[in-house]
Formats: structure tokens, C-alpha cells, sequence
């Protein structure tokens, strides 16, 4: 979706920010009127007294919400947490506070420790609860403030013992529960230990390591996007324990800068994590990151929107339509009938219970919001609520939502006759999240989600022992996801379990075997401190080569044309083999193959073209390399059937049938053919994809090979702290294979969802309206004659000629033409993100501009018209001109 006038006009600026904290502390003194939310019960009072009342409130519900019948699972399962956590409690030994946690070297159970401390003090204070016993009595509430003063004591306060192992369980996760947990339990903190909480804040403070005097550093990589709102959000919280309104107000000023759009052209503190204008949203400095520290950091806003309202600290009104417009252009686009596409998961893709979980915590998020938001935009939040629950294969579980207000807004608006369910999205919609290198393309039916990667953008994340086999992630991978289907069955873990990475759906990979990092180095992280480059587990170098290393070519990016796209990519090494010589010698690199790729995107079809595959090894050192067309999983007892035609026609005899049985009894459940067509069927779940396989200008048409086989794998193979659960899937793939020291070659196909047999036979051996115009490492063109649509990549320098348009250098470009040809309307973008202008020449009779996008400049010249177009700064935004 491009961005509109009135889109831009939601941004909030940078410089703009300082207007949502008033200029003085008066109206905070004085408390200011309650916003568009709900009385949450805080009562009113100071602006200090507003805030701990409202973040009580959300945290553990109030009389009034917690006597609801809907929030009675969700006290249930508070108090049976609690009660669990009090009997290991119970049950600790030598230097644990609970069983099974000895504390003094691990920091995942110190930290673990903290958060158990936070739950049994939410079960004593959640209304609702039967009092007078375990764990809403006042024994509970000083064992838990014992609690505190042993692990201060022990375990934390000292300085000099602490800040091992991960360093967001110092700065953040411990914090957090720490600071929940001295808010539930003020009154009791105050009578029994009165100096607790100012030790405590003086210890987190201390423990801010990453940061500048015991306080945030916005200059700090450690201190950007979600983390920051994290840092922040606890510190909000601090100071109104400590009644600091000066804390407060620095906190808040922090924080306001994770609403501000990045500009990547003026980075403020040199951060390139958040929003961008496309919707894209970027952590760890290059990870595409919308599905997981994306949407914590649409949790923590949302509920500061929650914690600050009525107090007078800041104008959350100002805020409202930035978060909006991060779920509608963000959000939206990469949640398809309630699963969380894969492309924007960094590392979490490895991890059990995503997809519809990452979508559940965004529903929650936006069941808030809308009761900030204005009338027009509340109406669709709600309406988008009731969608993720309607669409959803596993809908979201409100007893599972932070807070029970949560849980009684949730259900107001599922039993609200007056509100319908109602996707963000229209049915058809293209998006270039080209900040992000992703692109995602929507139908009726069916979703099409690609991860591209560059000099700016990650191929992938590892971290912790998450996401083991990344390698190929972002090198065109990509997922097609059918209406209907329970996308835990076809994705998720499961997918990454099974398929093996070097024939991920998508990608081209060079044949060979890769060994994971705890394999190379025995621990999830290459560690060699006394190296120049400084290898650390947290250092900037594992950053750089290990965790989440870029590409090493800028060209990637595409144009959008109402709801047609094109993308494109040219595939690299990335940035480890690229700098070998700089890094140390038991350092493990591995050199890509070679593609120059572009993908199409249509109504019933995705074109995908693909030139220069390769492997550039010389001297007997090149390797075999697969183009994998599709992977797709199934259960090991779903019915499948796989049918196709051969080239020169005829029916191809390799299909497998039902369960993967022979379709003609002694034919393989496979195998290697030059085909015209071919498809897929789960006859299980009703779905099917259809695979065209087109002809290339000047190149051959190269064999097929086809398999289906059934794959038992551990979880662990992907994620290290995974239980060891054997998972089954049929595993379907089509790939195109060339052998060691072929020269470079030229594939192009079609992905055509849920496609019939009758359907593909239709396109005939020509392809139908589809045509393949040029598919160089210079050049790759299609044209779909029923939608009078011509759509071109170009990646080289000079000037590109194909179907009377001229393209000077590289450009994404669509051009539409109106049947009789009265209208033309053309779409560009730079894909390098480097160009200060784009130069296009339509030939035929002389056109003039009807409507134009700023910076486009229409003339003629002998042969047609000149479009000129000032892409300096636009970072791939499309642009657009109708002629006439």
C-alpha cells in the first residue's frame, strides 16, 4: 500500500514529539481529565497517584472487571500460577527460592526467580480472588517481600557479582518483574521495608550497563525500538514509586522516540530500529522484525496509552494515530487469516507455539486501542478484533491476555451485534516493504509473503540457540499460504523441522552441508575476545557475522501498481565471506550461489524469473546448486496427489497418489522430467498449487525433478531449547538442479494457487497470456496480456529496451495500459535505494499526464514520452503517473 497524504499526515515526526509532554508538570500535579478509555477504576487524584492506580489496575483487573464471568478463567489461571510457584516455594533448596532454580552463576534463573516473585504478588493483589488463604493473604505478600530483600541481598544488589550471562535479563527482564512487582505490593514494601524500593531502583539503575549514569542512552545500540520502550516503560513506573516527577518526564521523552518514523536519510542517535514509512519495522539494526520484537513493542505502547491515561504526563491523543497506523500499514498486511507470516519473525520462527500466538498478542493490543482511537478508526479495530478471531484456525484465548480490562473489552466487542468482522486489508493488496526488504501479495484465497536481503537488510537471525539453520532465509525464500488451511500444518516450526534449508521454498542454495554454530564452536556463539574484531556473545562483531549478517549487493527492492507488484533481488554472499580476510582463521564462511531474481505478482499468478544460477567457484571448486520452485508440507496421513504434463505434452507418468502412493502402481513417488505443467493437491484439506513452467527468450527449457517423502524430525534440529518432540510430515519439493561447472542458467516458472488441472492445461504450451519477454542478469520482463499489464526489473547500467519502454538503469517498473490503449498508467522505484533519479522512455504517440505523484516529470522527445523521476531520498517508494 503506498503511502497517501493523509497517511503522512499520521507520522509523527521527530520534532514533533516534544509537543505530546506538556511544557510543565501542572496538569501531572493536578491530574488531568481521563482520555477515550474506559474508567479503569485507578480512581483520580495526583498524576503520580493516576499512574500507580491505572498500572495496578491493568496489571490485576479491578472489583469491577474481575467479578465478570468472562475474566474467570483468566483469574483461575492466575491464582493456579501462584499457587504452583508458592509450593516450589516450598520446596527450595540451598541457595534456590524456588525448586529447580539454584541461583549465584545462572542468570536465566535469577531472572526466571524474579518473574515467579511477580506472579504470586499478582495473585494477592488480583480482585476476585478468595482472600484469607494462599495466594491472596497477607503471609503470601511478606513472603514475597522477604523474597525481595533475600535476592537483593544475595543475589543481585552486589554489583561487582552480577551482570552475567545475557545482558537483557539485567537491563530489562529482571527490571520488569522487579519494578511490577514493588508497584502490587507498595503498601506492604512501605510498612515492612521502607527503603526497598529506592535500593532496588538504585541497583537497576546501576545495572543499565549499556546505558549513560545509571540511565537510558538513546546513542546506545542496546537501547533502541522495543527494548528501549521496555527500559522506558519500567522507568515510567519507578518514578512514580519513587514520586520522582523528573524520572517520569526523562522516561517519557525517551520512549517518544520509538513513535517517531525513522528516516533513514536522517537517523537521530545513528538508530535504524523502528518504524519506516512503508510499515516496515526493523530491530537489531537490519532484522525485519513486524511479528516478534514488533509486536512487543505494540504491547508496550499500547499499554503506556493505558498507564498514563487521565495523568496529564502526555497528550496520548497525539499517539493514537501513529499506533493505529503501524497495525494497519504493518501489521495488517503480514497476518493472514490470523497466522503471523514467517518473513517477519527473525529468529522466532524456530520457536514452538507462533504464527497464530504472535497474532493473539496483536488482537489483544488493538481490543486496547480501539478504545482510544477515534469513531471511524475504533469501528475498524473492532472490526479487525472480530476478523483475527473469526479467521484464525486457533483463535486467540482472552485468558491468556496480560490484563483482565483485556479480557472484559475483548468480550464486549465479540458480543457487540453492531460491529462486523472486518479484515485491515482489502481483498487484493500488494505491499513493498521494501525498508525491510519483504514484500507481501494478497488475494482472494491466498497470501504470498518473500524475504529478500541486502546490503541493508539481514539474510537472517540466529541467536541463543534459536534458528539454527537461517542460511537461506533471506535469499528470495518465500511462502504461499492457502485460505483455509491450518497454517501450523503447512508452517511454523514444523516447516523449518522438516524442510531442509537448502531447500526452503524459493531459494536457491548451493548443494553442500553447513554446520550450525554450536557445532562449529561449541557454544551458541563464536567467542574469541583477544581478536581484533572483539568476539563476544554480545559484542558488535557477532552481531555483524554471526547473529544477523547482511547482504552484500544493494539491489533489492520493487514497485507496487494498485494491487500488482514486482520484486526483485540480486542474491549475494553475505558479509562474513565477503571480509574473510579480517576475520580470524577457525572463523567458518560459506560462499552463496548465484541468481539475479525477480518475482511478479498478479491476480492468479506469481511469476517468478530467475538468470545467472550458479555456483562462481573456478579451478573444479564449483559446486551443484538447486532452485527449489516450492516445498510444501503435509501430515503423514493426508491424501496427496501429484499430477503434470510433460513438455512436449503428454501426461506425465511420475505423479504419486494418495498418501504418496504410486499413481499408476509401479511409477516412482517422484522424479526428473521437462514439464509443461505441474500440481499439487491435499486432497485432506481441499487445497491445491499449480506450477507453470515457462519459456525464457534464447535459453532452454531445463528438467524438473519432483519428490515426496516423509520426514521425522526433532524440534531441536532448529532450536536448541526445544524439547526433543519427533515431528512427521510428507514433504513435497520441485526444484531445478544443475550440476558442478554448468554454466549459469535461466529458470522461469508460475506459482498459480489452488489451481485445477483443467485450469493449467489451459495456458497451453506458450504459456497463455503469460510471456516471458527477457530473463538476463541485465533484464527480466513479463507481460500478462488479460490484465494488459507489462512488468520489468532492471539491474544493469545503460539503457534497457523491452515492449516499447525504455528503462535507463536499474528500476523497478509497471506499466498498465487500458484496453484501446487511451490510458497508461506506470509505476517505479529504485530497488538499489541509491539513485537520486529514474529516466523512462514509453514509445508510441506522445502522452500527457492526467494525475502524478510529486517528483515525476512528463515530456517528449522523438520516439515518445519522458518521464524523469526523483527518486534522491525516497528510500523505494513507488511512483506513479497516469497518462492519456
Amino acid at each position: 500500500m503506498e503511502i497517501t497524504r493523509r497517511h503522512v499526515l499520521s507520522l509523527l515526526s521527530a520534532a514533533g514529539l516534544a509537543a505530546v509532554i506538556p511544557a510543565s508538570e501542572a496538569s501531572a500535579a493536578s491530574g488531568a481529565p481521563p482520555g477515550r478509555l474506559r474508567d479503569t477504576g485507578a480512581g483520580t487524584g495526583t498524576g503520580v497517584e493516576r499512574l500507580l492506580g491505572n498500572a495496578r489496575a491493568v496489571l490485576a483487573g479491578t472489583a469491577e472487571s474481575n467479578s465478570r464471568p468472562e475474566t474467570a478463567a483468566k483469574l483461575a489461571a492466575v491464582a493456579r500460577t501462584a499457587r504452583g510457584h508458592l509450593a516450589d516455594m516450598a520446596a527450595a533448596g540451598e541457595n534456590e527460592l524456588f525448586r529447580g532454580l539454584p541461583l549465584g552463576t545462572s542468570d536465566a534463573n535469577l531472572n526466571t526467580t524474579f518473574r515467579r516473585l511477580y506472579e504470586i504478588a499478582l495473585a494477592s493483589r488480583t480482585p476476585g480472588l478468595p482472600p484469607g488463604g494462599p495466594p491472596n493473604d497477607p503471609a503470601t505478600r511478606r513472603r514475597v517481600v522477604d523474597g525481595l530483600v533475600r535476592l537483593h541481598e544475595r543475589y543481585y544488589g552486589d554489583q561487582s557479582q552480577g551482570y552475567y550471562g545475557n545482558w537483557h535479563h539485567w537491563e530489562i527482564g529482571i527490571s520488569t518483574s522487579v519494578t511490577a512487582t514493588l508497584l502490587l505490593l507498595a503498601p506492604e514494601v512501605a510498612d515492612e521495608q521502607p527503603e526497598l524500593t529506592r535500593r532496588y531502583v538504585a541497583s537497576m539503575d546501576a545495572y543499565l550497563r549499556n546505558g549513560k549514569d545509571g540511565d537510558v542512552d538513546l546513542d546506545s545500540r542496546f537501547h533502541t525500538g522495543a527494548n528501549l520502550a521496555d527500559i522506558t516503560t519500567n522507568r515510567i513506573l519507578q518514578g512514580a514509586l519513587l514520586d520522582d516527577g523528573a524520572r517520569i518526564r526523562k522516561a517519557l521523552e525517551d520512549q517518544l522516540t520509538v513513535y517517531a518514523t525513522i528516516d533513514p536519510y536522517q537517523l537521530r542517535h545513528g538508530v535504524t530500529d523502528g518504524h519506516y514509512a512503508d510499515g516496515s519495522f526493523i530491530q537489531h539494526a537490519s532484522v525485519a522484525y513486524t511479528g516478534s520484537y514488533g509486536k512487543g513493542l505494540l504491547a508496550r505502547a499500547v499499554q503506556v496509552l493505558k498507564f498514563l491515561d487521565g495523568t496529564g504526563y502526555a497528550d496520548t491523543g497525539a499517539l493514537v494515530p501513529v499506533v493505529h497506523r503501524w497495525v494497519t500499514d504493518g501489521f495488517a498486511p503480514v497476518i493472514f487469516e490470523g497466522w503471523m507470516m514467517e518473513i517477519v519473525k527473525g529468529r522466532a520462527v524456530s520457536r514452538t507455539g507462533s504464527g497464530y500466538a504472535d497474532s493473539a498478542a496483536v488482537a489483544e493490543a488493538v481490543t486496547d486501542l480501539s478504545a482510544y482511537a477515534d469513531d471511524e478508526r475504533a469501528a475498524a479495530l473492532k472490526s479487525y478484533v472480530k476478523h483475527l478471531d473469526a479467521a484464525s484456525a486457533a483463535p486467540p484465548d482472552p485468558a491468556r491476555f496480560a490484563s483482565p480490562l483485556t479480557v472484559v473489552r475483548h468480550a464486549e466487542i465479540m458480543a457487540d451485534g453492531s460491529v462486523p468482522a472486518a479484515d485491515l486489508n482489502p481483498a487484493a493488496r500488494c505491499t513493498a516493504f521494501n525498508a525491510m526488504d519483504r514484500t507481501v501479495h494478497r488475494r482472494p484465497g491466498h497470501a504470498f509473503a518473500l524475504a529478500r536481503s541486502s546490503e541493508r537488510i539481514s539474510k537472517y537471525e540466529y541467536m541463543n540457540g534459536e534458528n539454527l539453520l537461517p542460511w537461506f532465509q533471506g535469499d528470495g525464500a518465500y511462502y504461499l499460504y492457502l485460505a483455509g488451511e491450518d497454517q501450523r500444518q503447512a508452517f511454523g516450526v514444523d516447516y523449518f523441522t522438516t524442510v531442509p534449508p537448502y531447500g526452503l521454498a524459493g531459494v536457491t542454495a548451493p548443494e553442500e552441508r553447513r554446520k550450525t554454530i554450536p557445532e562449529l564452536y561449541g557454544k551458541p556463539y563464536y567467542d574469541n575476545p583477544d581478536h581484533p574484531l572483539h568476539f563476544t556473545a554480545s559484542s558488535e562483531s557477532q552481531n555483524t557475522y554471526v547473529y544477523f549478517p547482511r547482504g552484500t549487493d544493494r539491489h533489492s527492492g520493487g514497485a507496487v501498481l494498485d494491487a500488482y507488484g514486482t520484486a526483485a533481488m540480486v542474491q549475494s554472499d553475505d558479509v562474513a565471506y565477503a571480509e574473510r580476510d579480517r576475520l580470524p582463521e577457525d572463523f567458518a564462511v560459506y560462499r552463496n550461489a548465484t541468481a539475479t531474481k525477480s518475482w511478479f505478482l498478479l491476480d492468479e499468478e506469481i511469476v517468478v524469473l530467475a538468470a545467472g544460477i550458479g555456483d562462481r567457484g573456478g579451478e573444479g571448486r564449483g559446486r551443484p546448486v538447486t532452485t527449489t520452485v516450492d516445498a510444501r508440507t503435509a501430515g503423514p496421513d493426508d491424501r496427496l496427489l501429484i499430477s503434470g504434463e510433460r513438455h512436449g505434452g503428454g501426461r506425465w507418468p511420475g505423479g504419486a497418489g494418495p498418501r504418496g502412493e504410486a499413481a499408476d502402481g509401479d511409477a516412482p513417488r517422484g522424479g526428473t522430467e521437462r514439464l509443461r505443467w505441474l500440481r499439487y493437491a491435499n486432497e485432506s484439506r481441499g487445497t491445491a498449487v499449480g506450477y507453470l513452467f515457462l519459456d525464457s527468450p534464447g535459453a532452454d527449457r531445463h528438467p524438473v525433478t519432483v519428490g515426496l517423502e516423509t520426514v521425522t524430525r526433532s524440534r531441536r534440529v532448529v532450536r536448541t531449547a526445544s524439547p526433543d518432540t519427533a515431528v512427521t510430515r510428507q514433504v513435497f519439493h520441485t526444484a531445478f538442479r544443475q550440476d558442478a561447472g554448468t554454466e549459469p542458467r535461466s529458470l522461469a516458472y508460475a506459482l498459480v494457487p489452488h489451481a485445477t488441472e483443467r485450469a493449467l492445461r489451459g495456458y497451453g504450451a506458450d504459456g497463455g497470456p503469460l510471456s516471458v519477454l527477457a530473463n538476463t542478469t541485465r533484464l527480466q520482463a513479463v507481460r500478462h496480456t488479460g490484465l494488459d499489464l507489462l512488468a520489468v526489473n532492471s539491474f544493469a547500467r545503460g539503457r534497457q529496451t523491452v515492449a516499447g519502454l525504455r528503462v535507463d538503469g536499474p528500476a523497478s517498473v509497471l506499466v498498465h495500459r487500458e484496453r484501446g490503449g487511451r490510458r497508461v498508467t506506470v509505476a517505479v522505484s529504485d530497488p538499489t535505494m541509491r539513485r537520486d533519479r529514474l529516466t523512462l522512455l514509453v514509445r508510441g504517440r506522445r502522452l500527457r499526464p492526467v494525475s502524478s505523484d510529486p517528483g515525476i516529470r512528463v515530456g517528449h522527445t522523438a520516439g515518445g514520452t519522458l518521464l524523469r523521476v526523483r527518486t534522491h531520498h525516497a528510500y523505494g517508494r513507488t511512483f506513479t503517473v497516469t497518462l492519456r
